[in-house]
């Protein structure tokens, strides 16, 4: 599968996962839910958590390489994100479908990681 296509599902999969997670945690009001899920979700927030992973080698060499694939098929991005954050996103959700795909226990690895990255960087000013 292309990287654009693992993309386009990890983006729908880690949307649903950080919404789970958000109410989970006991948020209700929807205002704040969107605001804290932008911490999450956004390309800036993306582009950190798999520069996080690469720095600290968490992916294996096939999980790099899937990200790479994503980031290299991506396009020039959005007017409201560089393009260097907006590709590196990319990476990250062609990363999240491609385990949604074929390793649901890896996938649930990788998202905890990447939610203790963000909570741990998170303004906590609500």
């Amino acid at each position: 599968m292309n990287g654009l296509a693992l993309a386009y599902i990890g983006d729908a999969f880690y949307e649903l996962e950080v919404r789970s997670h958000l109410i989970e945690k006991g948020y209700t009001n929807v205002n704040i839910l969107h605001n804290k899920a932008v911490n999450y979700t956004s390309s800036k927030a993306q582009a950190m958590i798999i520069e996080y992973f690469l720095e600290n080698k968490f992916l294996s060499k096939n999980e790099e390489m899937v990200f790479k694939r994503g980031r290299n098929n991506s396009s020039s991005g959005r007017k409201n994100v560089d393009a260097k954050t907006y590709v590196m996103a990319t990476g990250f959700e062609s990363l999240i479908g491609y385990l949604y795909l074929n390793n649901k226990k890896r996938l649930d690895e990788v998202i905890k990681l990447a939610f203790q990255y963000i909570e741990k960087g998170e303004d906590t000013n609500e």
